[in-house]
């Protein structure tokens, strides 16, 4: 579990599609892979920050739709746990708790669907994706670069960010992991969560959401905006039921709300319900003095 290998995709001319956790959601995956083609945007230039498989009820249909789109993958904690044959999926969860609990039983059953050349594939997946877009270097991860599973919000202090940008040498890092939708600029830097398409973002609806970064070529600008995406949540939710009905993830696909908040922040507990209507993110290269300062 020591390999740190890069994959760098180089320098990426036109729209990057960023997307998270599909979590074994096999319906809202298809939906994704129609939206980008709809949108002319190329497996080439859609980025997933990893935990293919997770909650939902297609494992193995899941990884082999991605697989057979040639998307790049960054390893997620989920990927590293089954790859790599681990006793557990490494999500962050407390022991003892409600989350750590279900993830017991999601996980051992993904865990008897893959065959080999899925854990083999998840075991070759990089641990960064770096690009270039517009003259601005970025770093894909998963959750933090000490930790897989770390969990990085909205709230996160904005220092806790910029240091793992810096630490990484890079002008903008793409996390996932946390599942919620954010973007937030740190001076010159950027900060970007694109959330999970196999899971709703807690706001009380069964939308779940993808990202577009758009270089703006007169100016040097990215434009960062968040997308969307409604697909057969009820077909995704009878999966589920079909393999783990005990579990209360088939509910959360139709409600949008999450079964349990332990790993959230206080200001991202108090956003449960509220439906998302995120604003579009210009972010503009730092004018010459700021950038000498």
């Amino acid at each position: 579990m020591t390999d740190t290998s890069i994959l760098d995709l180089g320098l990426l001319d036109g729209s990057v599609l960023c997307f998270g956790g599909p979590y074994s959601n096999a319906q809202s995956t298809q939906a994704l892979l129609a939206e980008a083609a709809r949108r002319g945007i190329p497996a080439d230039r859609m980025i997933c920050t990893g935990d293919v498989v997770a909650y939902g009820g297609d494992p193995v249909a899941c990884v082999d739709l991605i697989r057979a789109a040639g998307i790049p993958v960054v390893m997620g904690n989920c990927e590293e746990s089954l790859g790599f044959a681990a006793d557990d999926c490494n999500c962050g969860f407390e022991e003892g708790s409600e989350c750590a609990e279900w993830s017991e039983a999601w996980f051992a059953g993904a865990a008897m669907a893959l065959d080999d050349n899925a854990r083999a594939w998840m075991r070759a997946l990089p641990r960064q994706i770096r690009f270039t877009l517009a003259g601005r270097r970025f770093a894909v991860i998963h959750g933090g670069i000490d930790a897989i599973s770390q969990y990085i919000f909205a709230s996160t202090p904005p220092a806790e960010k910029a240091d793992i940008i810096e630490r990484l040498g890079v002008d903008a890092v793409i996390g996932g992991h946390s599942g919620l939708p954010f973007s937030e600029v740190l001076g010159s830097g950027l900060w970007h969560n694109a959330g999970a398409i196999g899971m709703p973002a807690n706001d009380g609806t069964p939308r779940v959401w993808f990202s577009i970064l758009t270089p703006i070529a007169e100016t040097g600008a990215i434009e960062i905006t968040l997308h969307e995406l409604a697909y057969d949540h009820a077909a995704a939710a009878q999966a589920i039921r079909a393999v783990t009905p005990d579990l209360p993830y088939a509910k959360t696909l139709a409600t949008g709300l999450w079964p349990n908040m332990a790993v959230l922040p206080d200001a991202e507990r108090q956003q449960q319900g509220r439906p998302l209507s995120p604003r579009p993110v210009l972010w503009t290269r730092p004018t010459s003095a700021a950038a000498a300062e």
